[in-house]
């Protein structure tokens, strides 16, 4: 006896009356209605009971056919294939992520950490750029893109890296990226370090402290002070580890410099115990404070550092553009990675901003953005500091250092709701360590027409958090 199919059909819908029918039967399955091997309505049955031609439920049951979800045979007419039943979890929403990453999705918002100040960019510019690019890449001929990333476009980093970070490098030991996460994760794997333990400050910037942890290394915390990295405790406790993974231009979240006599000593320590050394130039070279330090690549002639940097504070993290810049000795590996793994942003957005680097406005872009972020900064420590809060800015951030008892992560929290988006520095330590109470707010985002405001708000959720 066949089953009686409750499936209901909209007219208006944008969706076909046979993909209607399907999506009705489908659900009857998954819902249990038709069990394996129970006996469908003939296809002239149901489009009776339905009031449409036969030939559209004809064609509805053909394509579950092909899908192997039903089976038809003469004698026994058309029936649920004989599946075994599976238990399905509720989809999960889209909009949930972990607490720990949700300061990505925050912005745009004010004091927002890791992005550039988007009202200070030249947008027609880099649109004109960009268009250009994208046209050119459709009209050439359909070939696989470079892995390692457009020729045109390394060779703008590795002249920039020589000039602004110290670093002498060839265009062929330089590989575009998926912006910093996509650098590291190609580093990690080329490495091969599982099971190693891998130096990481103390607080440090906890996403490269969850990729260690996937690449299957052991993150051992190193403190950290006004000079960076403390390289002498890590050769007393950890002198057998595998790997470093530092920020020597402006330690993250605290912003000090490795001092010289450090580098020089993580360096010595890589080259004598086959030890490698991943630098997170995340800042590059816009210190507002002062000119910048050569990055700790520059001191090397052991080959141990790999140097990491990106696009993403000085331009857009919605590029997706970072870079490795490979020791001599690792090249070979490295392209091989990126040959099997690679996934090198498009060839357009790399031609764009070769061009924005070629003819000099990335250069004039950072000048102009380390002042207006030096103001910015300037503006937003005077605000706190007259509210009797102790200030300390660091990179492009601001370390609010809060009262005994008041929970940053609660204030964070509840910020959020007012537009504002301040990050934890509790959430930069590592398990089991005691963490400092703070709060860590972007200086980029720090709109000086709204400071005032912003200010304000964030004293009164800390004030009530030090009343309760």
């Amino acid at each position: 006896m066949p089953h009686a199919l409750d499936i209901r059909i909209d007219r208006s819908a944008a969706s076909t009356l046979t993909e209607q029918i399907r999506l009705g039967v489908l659900a009857a399955i998954r819902s249990g209605a038709l069990a394996p091997g129970a006996r469908l309505p003939s296809w002239q049955a149901l489009a009776a009971q339905l009031g449409v031609a036969r030939g559209t439920v004809k064609s509805a049951y053909e394509r579950l056919a092909d899908e192997q979800v039903i089976v038809s045979s003469q004698p026994g007419g058309t029936r649920v294939a004989d599946h075994p039943t599976a238990t399905r979890s509720a989809p999960a929403n889209d909009a949930e992520v972990p607490e720990l990453y949700q300061h990505l999705f925050a912005g745009p918002a004010m004091f927002q950490m890791g992005v550039p100040a988007s009202d200070s960019f030249p947008v027609s510019l880099f649109a004109r750029l960009r268009a250009h690019a994208a046209r050119q890449e459709v009209m050439s001929p359909a070939v696989y893109p470079d892995p390692r990333g457009e020729l045109a476009f390394r060779r703008e980093i590795a002249a920039h890296l020589a000039l602004a970070r110290g670093v002498e490098c060839r265009p062929s030991q330089i590989f575009v990226t998926a912006g910093f996460a996509g650098a590291l994760e190609i580093t990690l794997r080329v490495l091969g370090l599982a099971g190693g333990a891998a130096w990481m400050e103390n607080p440090g910037f906890f996403h490269s402290r969850r990729a260690l942890k996937l690449a299957q290394l052991d993150p051992v915390p190193i403190p950290v002070d006004d000079d960076g990295m403390d390289v002498d405790y890590g050769i007393e406790r950890f002198p057998h580890a595998a790997l470093a993974l530092v920020t020597p231009g402006q330690q993250a979240p605290l912003g000090g410099t490795l001092s010289l006599g450090r580098r020089v000593a993580l360096i010595a320590w890589a080259a004598q115990n086959g030890a490698w050394i991943i630098e997170d130039d995340y800042l590059g070279e816009l210190q507002l404070r002062r000119r910048a330090a050569p990055a700790l690549a520059s001191l090397d002639q052991s080959g141990r550092v790999i140097h990491i940097g990106s696009f993403s504070k000085t331009i857009s993290p919605a590029l997706r553009l970072g870079f490795i810049v490979a020791p001599p000795d690792l090249v070979d590996k490295f392209t091989e990675a990126v040959l099997c793994l690679g996934s090198a942003p498009g060839p357009a957005v790399q031609h764009a901003t070769a061009r924005f680097m070629s003819e000099g406005h990335y250069m004039r872009h950072l000048r102009r953005m380390k002042r207006i972020y030096s103001a910015r900064g300037d503006a937003l420590q005077k605000a706190l500091e007259r509210k009797g809060y102790d200030v300390r800015i660091g990179g492009l951030a601001a370390l609010l250092r809060l009262p005994d008892g008041v929970p940053d992560a609660a204030v964070a929290k509840e910020a959020r709701s007012l537009g504002l988006a301040p990050e934890p520095l509790s959430g930069w330590f590592a398990p089991g360590s005691v963490p400092t109470s703070g709060l860590l707010l972007g200086i980029a985002t720090a709109d000086e027409a709204r400071l005032s405001v912003a200010c304000e708000r964030l004293h009164d959720l800390i004030s009530k958090r030090r009343q309760e």
